[in-house]
């Protein structure tokens, strides 16, 4: 698919974003950080905005997304739950689908396009 082009899919819980692409690349980012301030940092986003989506996500869903332990002499972190991963699959199984499914449509239109 043409690199110009971009599907962006968000579910929405009423007025809120309970899960979009932002979201989905800030629970891989905790999978690999182990840390909602890492992740969010390794991001660009601030401290605040990471743990705002992050309470976002598990306000939003029947389970926590994510779940956080204190620090302590082997400090704290954060992780993605076994149903945080489930919706992050799912979420980026349907991105795939999505992108798949308009393929050829988005190479007919860009081979029309001046460059």
């Amino acid at each position: 698919m043409a690199e110009s082009v971009s599907i962006k899919i968000r579910f929405h819980n009423n007025d809120i974003v309970a899960i979009g692409p932002g979201k989905a690349d800030l629970l891989d980012a905790i999978i690999t950080h182990g840390s909602i301030t890492a992740a969010g940092r390794s991001m660009g986003m601030s401290y605040k905005r990471s743990w705002d989506l992050v309470n976002a996500m598990n306000t939003n869903f029947k389970k926590p997304l994510v779940t956080t332990s204190r620090g302590g002499t082997h400090g704290g972190g954060a992780r993605v739950t076994a149903f945080g991963q489930s919706i992050l699959e799912h979420y980026r199984h349907i991105e795939s689908k999505a992108k798949a499914s308009i393929e050829k449509d988005v190479a007919a239109i860009t081979d029309l396009i001046n460059s």
